[in-house]
């Protein structure tokens, strides 16, 4: 992370989400600036600033986030993947090259969590017909009646999370937040290239 600014984010949050910290005109962030312009006043320091910013709202948002997942017997991944599935539409089944582009990771670690969340009785596994070496994923009926009820909670507890920003707020942020992901190729949810393993 960015000069360091990600150390230390889950001390100033709260098990709810929210805590006492920096007053509204500083953060934490300015210090760890200050601090790299004191040491080294040759660094453009200024720089670090928004990525830290991005890297600690996310840790934070993360933390606040997996608690709320937590109280329905879920880890984070968990639900990454079955809310996958459930976005995706009826018949809720991805393979699992669609599900590591989508979530991030490679074949090898989608692979482990489908191998627990089958164990959970909420995916299961099947070959392609087209294809036996293409592994299918498909929700459960427990799997899409669990993600369909956290999902709920889950916008509730964003909400809860983002409320401290206006509507204007949150549309020039995510806005300025959408060209940089553009910039750095985050274009779309389908498989690039050959699979990693």
């Amino acid at each position: 992370m960015s000069g360091g600014a990600g150390a230390g984010a889950e001390r100033a949050v709260s098990a709810n989400g929210s805590g006492a910290g920096p007053t509204p005109e500083r953060d934490a962030v300015d210090e760890i600036v200050d601090q790299w312009r004191a040491e080294r006043p040759d660094l453009d320091s200024e720089i670090m600033a928004l990525p830290g910013r991005i890297w600690r709202a996310a840790n934070l948002l993360n933390r606040a986030v997996a608690q709320q997942h937590a109280e329905h017997g879920l880890e984070g991944w968990e639900f990454d993947v079955l809310a996958t599935l459930r976005r995706s539409g009826a018949p809720y089944t991805l393979s699992g090259k669609e599900l590591g582009a989508a979530a991030m990771k490679t074949s090898g670690a989608i692979t482990n969590r489908v191998d627990r969340l089958v164990r959970k009785g909420l995916v299961e596994r099947n070959t392609a017909p087209h294809d036996r070496r293409t592994m299918l994923v498909s929700l459960t009926p427990e799997g899409l009646r669990l993600v369909d009820e956290v999902a709920e909670s889950h916008v509730e507890n964003e909400k809860r999370l983002l409320s401290s920003l206006s509507t204007e707020d949150r549309d020039v942020l995510g806005e300025a937040l959408r060209r940089l992901l553009i910039s750095l190729g985050d274009t779309s949810l389908e498989p690039q290239g050959p699979e990693k393993r």
